[in-house]
């Protein structure tokens, strides 16, 4: 199966999950908001919006918010939730965040919140948020972020794409750091933070089997120390409850 129908499958079916799940609908990661630096002139782009959480947050703040994802039923979800907030200013735009339907130039701010480790050609996302970006134009990023040990690192990516095959990557704060620069952005200002995982959580709703789970389970049981450490992976009887991750929220300026 083509890796963005894999992208359209998952989200299809846990659309009305992330609009409802804690961790998009209440992180703190939120504050990328006030890092935008808004005004009320603004044409705002939330690319991959999925539950619409940012898109929501945005539209009172800006004359328009264009919210854009892959997956129709994620869309609907997102206007069934922006719009029951009496939201009237957020056009729905179904579309692939790597290959925009839009001018050059077009927008003020672009947001992308909690997406980018589902996109295969990453730099084509970039060049793509890049181009439709107006000159001085605000790109908000925030995502899980594997971190820079390499071990770490693919210990994370491993157990993301097997509780979801729609997982391609989540990349290192440094990797952020040189694709931005690489397509003349400026960083103004960037954080990571912690997130905590509650692992029944995470495995549901990803709709698992439990064979998939004990998989998981097992995973990280028998992760080494290093590892159990470095991801404050807390276990009782054998049984995962929750561990700890990492995001990246960063601002950067099109130059």
């Amino acid at each position: 199966m083509d890796i963005k129908e894999d992208v359209k499958k998952q989200f299809a079916r846990s659309a009305d999950s992330y609009v409802s799940s804690k961790i998009h609908r209440l992180g703190g990661d939120l504050t990328l908001i006030e890092m935008a630096q808004t005004e009320k002139s603004d044409l705002a782009l939330d690319a991959a919006t999925g539950g619409g959480h940012t898109a929501n947050a945005l539209a009172p703040l800006v004359k328009r918010v264009t919210a854009l994802d892959l997956t129709p039923e994620m869309l609907a979800s997102a206007e069934k939730f922006i719009t029951g907030n009496g939201h009237t200013n957020v056009e729905f735009v179904e579309g692939d965040a790597e290959n925009m339907p839009f001018e050059d130039e077009t927008f003020d701010i672009v947001t992308c919140r909690i997406a980018p480790h589902h996109f295969p050609n990453i730099t084509e996302f970039i060049k793509e948020v890049s181009r439709v970006l107006k000159p001085g134009g605000r790109f908000l990023l925030n995502d899980n972020a594997a971190p820079e040990k390499d071990e770490f690192d693919h210990f994370y990516n491993k157990i993301e794409k097997l509780r979801d095959y729609s997982h391609f990557r989540a990349w290192k704060k440094s990797e952020w750091f040189q694709m931005l620069e690489l397509e003349n952005f400026e960083i103004s200002e960037m954080h990571r933070f912690e997130k905590h995982f509650e692992f029944e959580n995470w495995c549901t709703r990803m709709h698992l089997t439990n064979d998939e789970i004990e998989n998981l389970t097992d995973i990280m049981v028998n992760a080494n120390e290093d590892v159990k450490r470095k991801f404050r992976i807390e276990e009782q009887d054998n049984q995962i409850e929750s561990f700890q991750g990492e995001a990246v929220l960063l601002s950067a300026v099109k130059r």
